[in-house]
């Protein structure tokens, strides 16, 4: 059983999804995966299982080759069961969250929440938290960062949802991108840099974040000075949504005779 686990990991099968393709619960998935051999499954689970996983019997769990090939094949397969019709009435009856959004749009919004959800309802996954976190701040830092585009586009191509040609974003600098970034993982993933340089480099990448960091507050500090500042010359208390156009406008003239000066 523990060649099933690691085959589920390597899929990207969460309980959640497991527990639904199968028609049971989350504890009762728990419970399956705990049993020393799948055998011991309800007989229509252990099929279900096996079809998903593109087997005939529980001996062949060790024959499996988890490559891209087989990924979207699996993929494939669990996927049968999610109905579009499903999709479109679950879009429907949360209209408020998908309002102004065309049908394209609506469905890829509808699976990333599907997908997140279902990670973070697997409570055992103490992992999906800072995930989505840093997932959070990946997608806050798109528009200031547009080097993050193109890791989106390579990862798409690495796990093998897209052809490696397709270029959408800017195409010889994503091609640039996608070149450095391979033969940086080829390093990695080789262990072709010495540990003293790699211990060198991210020496550095530490102090840059944190000159970032410093650069940021030390730029927030100032400006909650000029806004104190531009309150107080305009006779307010406090910055309102009836003020702020006029407050934000004397911020900026209080920050011009900083920099005439």
């Amino acid at each position: 059983m523990e060649r099933l686990n690691e085959i589920l990991h390597e899929l990207g099968i969460s309980k959640v999804k497991l527990a639904k393709y199968l028609g049971v619960s989350r504890q009762m998935i728990y419970n399956y995966l705990e049993l020393d051999d799948i055998n011991k499954w309800p007989k229509d689970k252990k099929v279900l299982l096996l079809n998903l996983l593109g087997i005939k019997a529980g001996e062949e769990l060790e024959k499996i080759k988890v490559d891209t090939d087989y990924i979207m094949s699996v993929e494939t397969r669990i996927n049968t069961l999610f109905d579009n019709n499903d999709k479109i009435n679950a879009i429907n009856e949360t209209n408020a969250l998908y309002t102004g959004l065309s049908k394209k749009n609506k469905e890829v919004m509808h699976d990333i929440v599907s997908i997140i959800k279902e990670k973070l309802e697997d409570d055992k996954d103490e992992q999906s938290y800072y995930i989505f976190k840093y997932l959070y701040h990946f997608l806050q830092a798109l528009d200031t960062n547009k080097e993050l585009k193109y890791i989106l586009g390579y990862v798409s191509k690495a796990a093998g949802f897209i052809k490696p040609e397709e270029f959408v974003f800017e195409e010889e600098n994503q091609f640039t991108f996608e070149s450095i970034f391979y033969l940086a993982m080829v390093l990695y993933e080789g262990g072709g840099t010495s540990k003293t340089k790699i211990a060198e480099a991210h020496r550095r990448f530490v102090n840059q974040i944190e000159q970032k960091r410093e650069e940021k507050l030390s730029r927030t500090l100032e400006l909650n000075t000029y806004k104190v500042q531009a309150l107080k010359e305009l006779g307010y208390t406090e910055m309102t949504e009836k003020n702020a156009s006029e407050v934000l406008e004397k911020i900026a003239e209080i920050e011009s005779r900083k920099v005439t000066h």
